[in-house]
């Protein structure tokens, strides 16, 4: 296959509807067949008080006196696991907020804590991975504690992490950054915790939000610095296109783009990531039948079966105010679109 340039990939933007969907679905074919990947696992989210003050979100709170504020305590981590966690889960994901004057020890017990409960649960042939922190979360671990990244990671490692969300990237252009989370880790930095994230071992997967403030030309240059660093370091598993819900947040007026311009970026990020083997179509954010539509155009990835563990989207105006997606459901819905689910760990690994 011809890798594709920037123009290449603008001028594709504009295709009519069916060559491009004709076109993604001949690449996500040709690397995953009708196979749609999905895996049974729940999210921690320690905390939604957040030192940061992105304009698209709807999670965070100021702190504990707002409505909606939560923090857990490390005494309410394995509760939590055993509330949320069902036999078969193969993945905890953690991801939350960077809290105000939070110790870099807390987030390394709450790994701690995780791994010894996955340890205890955990079948045979079956062991449950912890995906964990954002490179954002991590880049303030680092400033806060005064630590390297690597120092940081190591040390999160040795507790228990087996491999890294790709959230926080955004869209990487510094001109849409500082208007809509200008207090956040800059894209170059997001790259550099992945870049040395690779290089220790740790596979990542990495995320752009799109349909805010951003161009087709920002979105694209996104998806080439992903396809850059991948091509150094092959660290990444998957992509996963974030549309930006519009409820309750500080860029509400602008509204959501439309279902078509949704599964044109994800044909787009199809053709342009050659080097990167899977596309998720995150069903929490994406809505259950989009999230199907998605897999004709070019995505391969449902995510996993959630059991109501994040409030990350729901609060932001998802469809699913509690997202909870059953293995036979999804089987089902899969099915009737012509597709064969196919259960994988954290690492695409086939579980039977």
């Amino acid at each position: 296959m011809v890798r594709l340039s920037r123009k290449a990939l603008l001028e594709l933007y504009e295709a009519p509807l069916p060559e491009l969907q004709a076109a993604s679905s001949f690449v996500r074919r040709s690397r995953n067949g009708d196979r749609v990947w999905y895996n049974r696992n729940f999210h921690i989210e320690p905390s939604n008080i957040c030192a940061h003050r992105c304009r698209f979100c709807a999670y965070r709170r100021d702190d504990a006196s707002q409505p909606g504020a939560w923090s857990l305590d490390l005494k309410d981590i394995l509760p939590y696991c055993e509330s949320k966690f069902r036999p078969g889960m193969t993945e905890i994901h953690i991801v939350g907020s960077v809290q105000p004057g939070q110790s870099f020890d807390y987030y390394r017990q709450i790994i701690a804590l995780v791994r010894s409960f996955a340890q205890q649960h955990e079948t045979s042939g079956k062991p449950i991975a912890i995906k964990a922190y954002t490179a954002v979360e991590i880049d303030d671990m680092c400033r806060y504690n005064g630590l390297t990244a690597e120092a940081c990671l190591q040390a999160l490692r040795e507790a228990g992490l087996d491999t890294m969300p790709g959230g926080g990237a955004e869209i990487f252009a510094p001109h849409i950054r500082r208007q809509i989370c200008p207090d956040k880790c800059t894209g170059e930095r997001w790259l550099e915790i992945h870049r040395i994230a690779h290089g220790m071992g740790i596979p990542t997967n990495c995320t752009m939000l799109f349909g805010h403030m951003e161009s087709r030309d920002d979105r694209i240059d996104h998806l080439l610095s992903l396809r850059e660093l991948q091509d150094e370091t092959g660290g990444f598993n998957a992509f996963i296109p974030l549309k930006f819900r519009a409820r309750d947040n500080a860029l509400s007026a602008l509204g959501e783009i439309a279902d078509e311009e949704v599964l044109r970026t994800f044909a787009i990020a199809r053709l342009a990531l050659d080097n990167i083997p899977h596309i998720k179509a995150y069903w929490p954010m994406l809505g259950k039948d989009l999230a199907i539509e998605a897999m004709a155009w070019g995505a391969d990835d449902l995510d996993g079966t959630i059991n109501d563990s994040t409030k990350i989207y729901s609060l932001a105006g998802a469809e699913d105010q509690r997202p909870t997606l059953s293995v036979s459901e999804l089987k089902e819905k899969t099915a009737a679109a012509g597709w064969k689910a196919v259960e994988r760990d954290s690492f695409y690994k086939i579980i039977s």
